[in-house]
């Protein structure tokens, strides 16, 4: 047993990973995780307000402080990722420390809530450049130093608020869309990086942290029962690729949209044929007859 888990303690040993949204909260968690089992680390913050607006390098100053490490294994980046030239200096920064790339995890985001009728386009912005952009000019950068590693892992962040309509929120049209298009990215990268042996997957945390307005440590709910989650998409344990991992309260249960057996797509769906309006109302419950779990 001590020998099983001296293995598992160097898992990340000689590891390069980005952190993303690492100022506070899960970023930070993650990143403690993977210090602690001797990954090298570069976290980025730009230390954002709530409303995802602002800067302050501050941030991420403290948290660098604050986080663990030995010497030289941690560097720190402030700086805007939702435009190419932030991201690829990000990713320059890493590998002009370390030399490599192993592991990129997307984390940062925000919640805003505006209701559709107030919807303007700043606020749309903000969500589609940390959501959308960001993942996307990382991937970019990052994708050619990933295709290198042995054991090169991409974990972006989605939302049960956008995944499941029982959880979704009035406002939160902009944050739902920008958090369901790192699930269309995830499922679009795992494709593409499967041949090179970069595994592409994501999380749904559930966590108490500012975005729930909790300014001390919570008793449940920590983001720190989030991270094994994490780590064990962000490591060579994990061999699947394009998978959503739901993380809350330290339980875990992994889904993804499946086909029905037997499908042949685009042209045979296995399901209910009609040839008219009046065919779909008539055989509405059929049609709509799927798991709501």
């Amino acid at each position: 047993m001590e020998q099983k888990q001296q293995r598992t303690d160097d898992l990340f040993k000689g590891k390069v990973a980005i952190v993303t949204g690492a100022g506070r909260g899960l970023g930070r968690a993650y990143a403690q995780a993977l210090l602690d089992r001797g990954a090298r680390v570069v976290i980025s913050d730009l230390g954002t307000d709530r409303a995802g607006a602002g800067a302050s390098e501050d941030l991420i100053a403290g948290a660098a402080r604050a986080l663990q490490a030995n010497d030289g294994q941690l560097i720190a980046h402030s700086g805007r990722l939702d435009h190419e030239a932030g991201c690829k200096q990000l990713v320059d920064l890493a590998i002009g420390q370390f030399g490599a790339l192993d592991i990129l995890i997307h984390n940062a985001g925000w919640v805003g809530y505006q209701p559709i009728e107030d919807q303007d386009d700043g606020f749309l912005e903000r969500a589609i450049g940390i959501n959308v952009r960001a993942p996307i000019w990382l991937s970019k950068h990052a994708w050619a130093c990933l295709k290198q590693s042995m054991s090169a892992r991409v974990v972006l962040t989605t939302s049960d608020r956008a995944m499941y309509q029982r959880y979704a929120q009035p406002g939160l049209a902009a944050y739902a869309a920008g958090k369901m298009a790192q699930v269309g990215i995830m499922n679009a990268l795992s494709m593409e990086g499967q041949p090179h042996g970069i595994l592409v997957n994501a999380i749904s945390p559930v966590a108490k942290t500012r975005m729930w307005g909790v300014t001390q440590p919570p008793d449940d709910l920590t983001p720190e029962s989030v991270a094994p989650g994490v780590l064990y998409l962000a490591s060579a344990l994990c061999q699947d690729t394009g998978l959503i991992l739901r993380a809350s309260n330290g339980q875990f249960t992994a889904t993804r949209l499946c086909e029905s057996p037997g499908v042949v797509y685009p042209t045979d769906l296995q399901r209910i044929a009609c040839d008219s309006v009046e065919d779909v109302a008539r055989r509405w419950e059929r049609i709509k007859e799927f798991g709501d779990a």
